[in-house]
């Protein structure tokens, strides 16, 4: 077997080759694209004997995409993506000098992957279909987490000197909020507009209740509020036209990527047994199975699902002491749709419910209740995708009807919140 370490940067990578005893027997400084992976591959081939398969080549790297990943790949050489928190640690084992570079990093990889890769996980063989899925998903959720950031951005702004407009506007990413805001930035020509403007408006927005909604909007914007000097007014009001120009193009970009995600999801083989579970819709199931990933063969076992998950908890016993932890390493945006899935099965499951209602009696708090709920429908979807069978209420909370005991251990219960 060739033991290859990849040590990738934006513009090259250092790569050192090993045989299985450790002994070095080449490296390189190649450049990222074609020609790189084609020196790579004339370098691995001068070290590799005539009939020898391309998986008995192991590669380790620090990511797990990109076209040079992808390449690898599509070699046929087993590629490990190692984690660069595991790279620091094992790199320390032999050194604590502190010493670094690109070449030492490509070595260490090359020993990762030839003494402890049963410790790592082979890149999944997802197929292009669920990576597509992966990448319109992000982009999607990327929006809205910078929509939120530009949202704060403007709440600040108009605090400082326009108080009167978060009286008036409940949403400020509202395609009639920006309008308005656009039209009149400052409070001065805020509080000259019509009554007819507003609800015209709220009727290009599409809301509900114009004329009632028109009246308080008007009624806050000529409220009387302390205010700034003219000057710094209107430095201020140029800033909130920016603000929101681009909360605006945000707002029409997500729906956008929201097409994608749906359109991209839908054509998924794997969309209906996601869609059958809990609290997941189109745009929640699309990130879960685009970070999950659909290889069917990446999980072993429930328990490796829930651990990459991470709602899964860490144990750590030393000695008479003994806790139990929240996992504070994973995957945010697995995390974070796992989490949002959870608290909408509270209201589309019972078994759901029951499960978070009977935690939160045993003094378990919310946040931990909606990660141990999130830890037991990840294990109800690996059944479900293991079977390739959609959700069964009955069936996945089966177990808890059937008299399954009400008391958990102390160690279950005290799970930091």
């Amino acid at each position: 077997m060739l033991f290859v370490g990849d040590d990738w940067a934006e513009e090259h990578h250092d790569v050192e080759l090993q045989d299985e005893t450790g002994r070095r027997l080449g490296k390189a400084r190649l450049e990222e694209g074609v020609a790189g992976i084609a020196k790579l591959h004339e370098l691995i081939g001068r070290h590799v004997a005539e009939g020898v398969e391309a998986d008995q080549v192991v590669i380790g790297i620090e990511t797990d995409r990109g076209p040079w990943v992808q390449a690898l790949i599509a070699a046929g050489y087993r590629v490990y993506a190692v984690n660069p928190l595991s790279v620091a640690r094992y790199r320390e084992r032999h050194s604590v000098s502190g010493a670094k570079s690109d070449a030492a990093d490509a070595r260490t990889l090359a020993d990762m992957v030839r003494t402890d890769r049963h410790q790592h996980r082979v890149i999944a063989g997802d197929t292009p279909q669920g990576e597509a899925i992966k990448v319109v998903a992000r982009a999607h959720k990327t929006l809205v987490w910078e929509r939120t950031r530009h949202v704060q951005r403007l709440r600040h702004a108009l605090r400082e000197y326009f108080p009167a407009a978060l009286a008036a506007f409940d949403d400020l990413s509202r395609a009639d909020t920006l309008e308005l805001l656009v039209t009149a930035p400052d409070p001065a020509s805020a509080a000259e507009l019509t009554f007819e403007q507003i609800s015209a408006a709220l009727r290009r927005a599409r809301r509900r209740n114009v004329a009632d909604k028109a009246a308080a909007i008007q009624v806050a914007l000529q409220a009387r509020h302390l205010s700034q000097p003219e000057v710094v007014t209107a430095a201020y009001a140029a800033s909130v036209r920016a603000q929101a120009a681009i909360l605006a193009t945000l707002n029409e970009q997500i729906k956008t990527m929201e097409d994608q995600v749906e359109a991209h999801f839908g054509r998924h083989p794997d969309a209906e047994i996601y869609l059958s579970q809990p609290g997941l819709g189109h745009l929640l199931g699309a990130r879960v199975l685009g970070e999950f990933g659909d290889d069917p063969d990446r999980y072993d076992n429930a328990k490796s699902r829930r651990n990459y998950a991470g709602t899964s908890p860490i144990t750590r016993a030393s000695g008479k002491k003994k806790v139990v932890l929240a996992r504070f390493v994973h995957n945010d945006r697995l995390i974070d749709a796992l989490g949002a899935q959870a608290f909408a099965a509270l209201s589309a499951s019972p078994g759901a419910r029951a499960y978070y209602d009977e935690l939160r009696t045993r003094d378990v708090g919310h946040h931990a209740a909606l990660r141990q709920l999130a830890n037991r429908l990840v294990g109800i979807l690996h059944g479900c995708l293991k079977t390739r069978t959609k959700y069964d209420e009955a069936t996945a909370w089966s177990h808890r009807t059937e008299g399954e005991p009400r008391q958990r251990s102390e160690k279950t219960s005290k799970i930091a919140a």
